[in-house]
């Protein structure tokens, strides 16, 4: 690791620390010339998400459900290094890199209708860091464990700043009871540090049941107890954007009602990742990209 500075220091010290945020949530303050509502904005730099009602028709949900499935059921797709299995069921949780392995997942990461959103509010020019689908069976789809995405992408793979956001595409309707996305609003203000020095290859592990870059229960406790608890639930085609410092994590679906979608995470292009602030050697590319990175190529697209 180089001796620049590190200012979100986390799994170094025996305690957690609550540190301030130093960076912007939302880069731009001409809210009249978002891609969406203002209130919209404005929501997501208070709660650090908000969710777009179908976003996507049922037509278009239903070609993607479909690519999903076929990689889904595909032999070779199963036994790439990019594939994620669940621990014990060994089903498919999640494939990742595919706006590169894609054809047709490349096109919805540069659909304007959401990448447009992701670069008005990090305020410039954008690429991938990183993309993934992401299946919850029923009955069987196990629970993620609360965290950050940014400590975790800070730590281990040397995102310098909280310039970064999540689009997440439901291919399925989410509900209270199929394992939704939860979320802390407003603890984006609030930088985690978690205890634990980083294992080698910790992401092998860790994309299956995460143990290090997991914030302590007090921690947890305290920002439930000031925020609450919210549900990213809405139909097929809904589309919910959140901050990379979100704490947020996922119940289990012990329900028949399977829950799919579609990940993409938006990097600013000045954000480009660095060495790890950690002793470990870098994450695989496919899991963060490390370049050299290109702005995206964002335009209207057609699925139908």
């Amino acid at each position: 690791m180089s001796s620049r500075e590190d200012l979100y220091p986390s799994r170094q010290l025996d305690q957690p620390q609550w540190l301030e945020r130093q960076d912007p949530v939302v880069y731009r303050d001409d809210l009249e010339a978002a891609p969406v509502a203002p209130e919209l904005i404005a929501q997501f730099e208070r709660d650090g998400y908000m969710v777009l009602p179908e976003l996507f028709s049922p037509q278009e949900v239903a070609v993607l459900r479909a690519e999903l499935e076929r990689l889904r059921q595909d032999p070779d797709i199963l036994a790439s290094d990019e594939a994620v299995r669940e621990p014990q069921s060994g089903a498919l949780r999640s494939l990742f890199e595919i706006h590169k392995s894609n054809t047709l997942f490349a096109r919805v990461a540069r659909d304007a209708r959401i990448a447009e959103v992701a670069r008005f509010i990090l305020g410039g020019d954008l690429y991938i860091h990183q993309s993934r689908m992401n299946f919850k069976p029923g009955f069987t789809g196990k629970e993620f464990y609360w965290h950050s995405d940014f400590e975790t992408w800070h730590v281990e793979d040397g995102m310098p700043r909280m310039r970064a956001l999540s689009c997440s595409i439901l291919l399925t309707d989410n509900d209270h009871n199929n394992g939704p996305l939860m979320l802390m609003p407003g603890s984006h203000r609030h930088y985690i540090t978690c205890v634990g020095e980083t294992p080698e290859n910790h992401y092998q592990q860790s994309l299956r049941k995460q143990e290090y870059g997991v914030p302590d229960d007090n921690s947890l406790s305290e920002l439930a107890s000031r925020y609450g608890i919210d549900t990213a639930t809405g139909p097929a085609g809904s589309v919910v954007f959140f901050d990379c410092n979100t704490m947020h994590g996922s119940n289990s679906n012990i329900t028949p009602a399977a829950r799919s979608n579609l990940f993409f995470v938006y990097n600013q292009l000045d954000n480009a990742l660095q060495d790890p602030y950690c002793k470990q050697s870098p994450r695989p590319g496919f899991i963060a990209d490390r370049g050299p990175v290109e702005p995206l190529n964002i335009a209207p697209q057609e699925y139908l």
